[in-house]
């Protein structure tokens, strides 16, 4: 679903453990990283798009995840020019809604291959803010504000983690 502005409507996946780490995924064939995220579909609300997502790149069901939140609002960034498709309506970005989501289930259930066509081929744990130091130039300003609104949602333990980490780091 791409908006009047050229924007398509997208969720993003925050998934943390219980020590407050974030699941981090490799791109397939690219050593690129980042949180897992896709668009939204006609019909389909952000909330469903968020769990068909969760299984289609990561295998995760419903109920092997608590919901802890979502940002406020869409945050949006541009695709730069060299990445933009052809597409009818064109599309100059993503808008994404951002969900906060804790593993409540062992991470063995985590598949990468849940689907029939895989985006990740490798997954690590990493701490809250180290998203931000490795993610592309272009989605960084949506990580930040995501990540800065969502870690007031985490559980105790896992924000106490998270923000000696930002003081650790200087952020």
């Amino acid at each position: 679903m791409i908006d009047a502005e050229g924007f398509r409507a997208n969720v993003g996946i925050v998934l943390v453990n219980h020590a407050g780490q974030v699941f981090w995924a490799r791109r397939i064939g690219q050593n690129a990283w980042q949180f897992p995220q896709g668009g939204i579909k006609q019909h389909e609300q952000p909330e469903q798009a968020l769990f068909r997502e969760l299984h289609e790149e990561v295998g995760l069901a419903p109920d092997e995840v608590e919901l802890l939140g979502s940002t406020s609002g869409w945050l949006r960034y541009l695709i730069p020019r060299r990445y933009l498709r052809r597409d009818r309506p064109p599309c100059i970005g993503q808008k994404q809604l951002w969900y906060l989501l804790r593993l409540s289930a062992n991470e063995d259930r985590i598949r990468l291959d849940a689907s029939g066509l895989p985006e990740f081929d490798a997954w690590r744990w990493v701490d809250y803010w180290t998203p931000l130091e490795h993610i592309v130039n272009f989605k960084r300003e949506v990580y930040r504000h995501a990540l800065e609104e969502l870690v007031s949602l985490l559980p105790q333990p896992a924000q106490a983690s998270a923000s000696r980490a930002t003081r650790l780091s200087g952020g």
